[in-house]
């Protein structure tokens, strides 16, 4: 049996045309697996890409509907859509887009109880959540499994991403010990997001995904990549893993998941 079909080979023949992927690069992205964490702003791009590129399997994690406020963003909706599950939503368009991508539907939120049986299938991890409890999770259950994972977060004109290599670069609780306190930080429902901003973030998010399952170039680790829509401008904040961290560093001392209040916001 071959390993592609003849429209696969069509479809992915500018790709594997670059050094580093090829035909061999190709198999490797069909054998892999990634999990998406939030069907929304962030989730979408980086499903449709993924999924475009010629990604096995991909897994969508998301307890939501869609709402005519998410259209804006959140792309992989339409508005045909509005009602229906965003899981569902999700695998639709990505079926429409390239049926030979399997996709995985988890359609309810990410826990403490579920996180790291919904994780342990996957080879890659794209944490698009709306909540800082939610980010916190993941990143804590990635750095239990040595689950390599892409943090992104968005608010008005300004977004932000970094990579995770568990235990080897800086993790999310190296930066930030705990969730800041209940609404002192607002959120997109109260403070808005430019509807194109997620884009550009949940593109590169796919971009680090590829890259780290191909083995190519360098990942976005150790460095916090910052980006204003209004200025147009990339900065970096760079960092090294915290050797005290309370999950990755020498001597952890959070060793268990825990669930903490949140309300979804839909970015």
């Amino acid at each position: 049996m071959a390993i592609f079909s003849s429209g696969e080979m069509a479809r992915y023949d500018r790709q594997m045309l670059l050094p580093g992927v090829g035909f061999k690069g190709q198999k490797k992205l069909k054998e892999s697996s990634v999990l998406v964490v939030g069907a929304g702003g962030l989730g979408s791009p980086a499903l449709l890409y993924l999924a475009a590129a010629g990604i096995g399997r991909l897994g969508v994690v998301d307890g939501d509907a869609v709402d005519p406020s998410n259209l804006h963003r959140q792309v992989v909706h339409g508005e045909t859509d509005v009602g229906r599950p965003k899981t569902q939503s999700a695998a639709d368009r990505i079926h429409a887009l390239n049926p030979d991508c399997e996709v995985i539907q988890h359609r309810e939120w990410l826990v403490a109880a579920n996180a790291l049986d919904m994780l342990r299938p996957y080879d890659f991890i794209v944490e698009g959540s709306d909540n800082f409890p939610t980010k916190f999770l993941v990143n804590d259950a990635c750095v239990f499994l040595g689950k390599p994972y892409s943090h992104a977060g968005m608010l008005r004109y300004e977004g932000q991403l970094f990579t995770v290599l568990p235990r080897v670069s800086r993790c999310y609780r190296c930066l930030f010990r705990e969730p800041p306190p209940e609404g002192s930080v607002p959120n997109c429902a109260e403070a808005g997001v430019l509807g194109a901003l997620p884009g550009v973030i949940g593109s590169l998010q796919a971009t680090e995904a590829l890259k780290c399952l191909l083995g190519l170039g360098d990942l976005l680790t150790d460095r916090m990549l910052l980006f204003n829509a209004l200025t147009l401008r990339f900065r970096e904040i760079k960092g090294r893993r915290d050797p005290h961290c309370p999950v990755c560093g020498d001597a952890p001392t959070r060793t268990t998941l825990e669930d903490k209040p949140f309300e979804a916001c839909g970015i």
